[in-house]
């Protein structure tokens, strides 16, 4: 994986943080022969579009984010990797599908973070969020509207999506939301990291 991000000018991970990705991978291919989890089976998509592209968020996520909930978690993407390269912040993940939830639950496990696994819908919530992040969720423009009331004023929600998309779910989400940066993702010519930030006079 480090030939990826040192590929894609990204530093490298250490042996420890090696091991924990090494591990996820094998957990993902195992459960990916039984349920689907992701689309993409190879061993080098998964590490090229679901790794490299979820570190870069992780490490490209605002210094003052405490707690952050990943939005139809699926195989754990972006908030895993997040959990495991920035372990002072406190990942939920919101997985409303049973067999994919309980992949969560064993991946936490397995990899011994802390992060908290919610089995069901993330709309159903009531906690407010230093920063929600999305990234390939099924009808993503309305699941930007539901994310976006579960920012905290002053925090942030992260959009994954292509450049044609993200006008649209920049809408989706409102005019409390300033919209201060754009990264370009690696591995890819048209996926986009865009850092919105919700005003803070803005009722929770």
């Amino acid at each position: 994986m480090n030939a990826l991000l040192a590929e894609a000018g990204l530093d490298k991970v250490d042996s420890a943080l090696g091991g924990q990705f090494e591990a996820y991978l094998s957990l993902i291919l195992r459960w990916n022969a039984r349920i689907n989890l992701t689309a993409i089976r190879s061993e080098d998509g998964i590490l090229k579009r679901h790794f490299v592209e979820s570190i870069a968020c992780a490490r490209a996520l605002p210094a003052a984010i405490e707690t952050l909930l990943d939005f139809g978690s699926g195989a754990g993407f972006p908030g895993i990797p997040t959990a495991l390269c920035r372990p002072e912040i406190a990942v939920t993940l919101a997985e409303s599908q049973g067999k994919k939830a309980a992949f969560l639950r064993e991946a936490i496990r397995v990899l011994g973070v802390t992060t908290k696994v919610h089995t069901g819908r993330a709309e159903e919530l009531t906690t407010n969020f230093d920063c929600v992040s999305l990234r390939a969720v099924d009808k993503m423009e309305l699941a930007v509207q539901s994310a976006a009331k579960l920012v905290r004023p002053g925090g942030w929600l992260a959009l994954m999506t292509t450049t044609a998309s993200l006008p649209i779910l920049k809408s989706a989400a409102g005019a409390t939301f300033i919209w201060t940066t754009e990264l370009q993702l690696p591995c890819s010519d048209d996926r986009l990291l865009a850092f919105g930030r919700r005003a803070i006079n803005s009722p929770s």
